[in-house]
């Protein structure tokens, strides 16, 4: 598969769409139930403005800081932001489905927000079977069996896995732009020039210079994504500076750098996940209910896959 990724990935923030998506979730009953959560704490980092206060649960090599909102006994949902985004994808859809009887599970994904490594020594790993067993780590951490798993963008390919990989955890899933798991023979095939032009940032970043001035220049380099990608959306400093803040991480600049290298072979990833890739690899089959989202007013195009 290619990258699509950045296709739509502001599609979450239209009421119009999520709302179909959060009623089409509660119609058809795409989610599993939760159990009593384990311990979590509040983090230190303090709250969202438009989406409460923060918790944080130890799950694995992560300290995960995530929103949650409605029933603590409620069927679950769990809703994966992706780059250059954070969780406020989801601050009018989360409120939807915790209205509608779910517990909505909304975490900041490694290098993002207040999410922290356990170890400093640790590896900063953007792979995109690393991102998907922090999926798993936290819904263990948390007690949670099963549930809808969300996303769109780095989320949406993190759903996509877990929906493939662990079906028995994964009720249900909703993608915006589709089957995304990524192989790397796939991605050093030639996209047409266009194409190629609109994945510039990935080579940028497979680049010293790229990693640079991605570290020094991250809201700039955020908000160009943002227009570009997006071009009839008109956010405002205030909503642009609310996710920017996640970009703050410590963290951020070398998960986001790997992420890229790592799907142009130009960074190798951790041998632990070397399994799951290889099945990764061969595509495999998504078997749970799914909706998938496409938006009609972005600026990439969407190479065959």
């Amino acid at each position: 598969m290619t990258d699509r990724s950045a296709a739509d990935r502001r599609l979450f923030l239209r009421a119009a769409g999520l709302s179909a998506a959060g009623m089409a979730m509660t119609r058809y009953g795409l989610a599993g139930v939760a159990q009593a959560a384990a311990p979590t704490s509040s983090t230190q980092a303090g709250a969202s403005p438009t989406m409460g206060p923060l918790r944080q649960v130890r799950a694995e090599e992560l300290e995960i800081a995530y929103v949650e909102m409605g029933p603590a006994k409620g069927k679950v949902a769990i809703l994966l932001h992706g780059w250059p985004y954070d969780i406020h994808c989801y601050e009018e859809v989360a409120p939807l489905l915790a209205k509608a009887g779910y517990r909505v599970i909304v975490p900041y994904l490694r290098g993002y927000g207040a999410t922290r490594f356990v170890a400093a020594d640790a590896f900063r790993n953007g792979q995109q079977a690393a991102l998907a067993q922090d999926v798993i780590a936290l819904m263990d951490a948390l007690k949670i069996e099963s549930a809808t798993i969300a996303g769109c963008d780095w989320g949406a390919r993190t759903a996509c896995i877990v929906a493939a990989i662990w079906p028995e955890r994964c009720t249900a899933l909703v993608s915006v732009s589709g089957y995304l798991i990524g192989s790397q023979q796939a991605n050093a095939m030639p996209l047409p020039p266009q194409a190629e032009l609109s994945w510039w940032y990935q080579f940028y970043f497979a680049t010293e210079r790229g990693a640079r001035g991605y570290d020094a220049n991250r809201r700039e380099f955020a908000k160009l994504i943002w227009r570009t990608a997006s071009p009839q959306w008109a956010f405002d400093d205030a909503t642009f500076e609310r996710s920017a803040q996640a970009f703050d991480n410590p963290d951020h600049v070398a998960i986001v750098i790997h992420n890229y290298r790592w799907r142009l072979s130009a960074a190798a990833g951790d041998p632990k996940y070397d399994a799951l890739e290889r099945r990764l690899a061969e595509a495999p089959t998504i078997g749970v209910p799914t909706i998938t989202l496409e938006g009609d007013a972005n600026g990439a195009p969407h190479p065959e896959a």
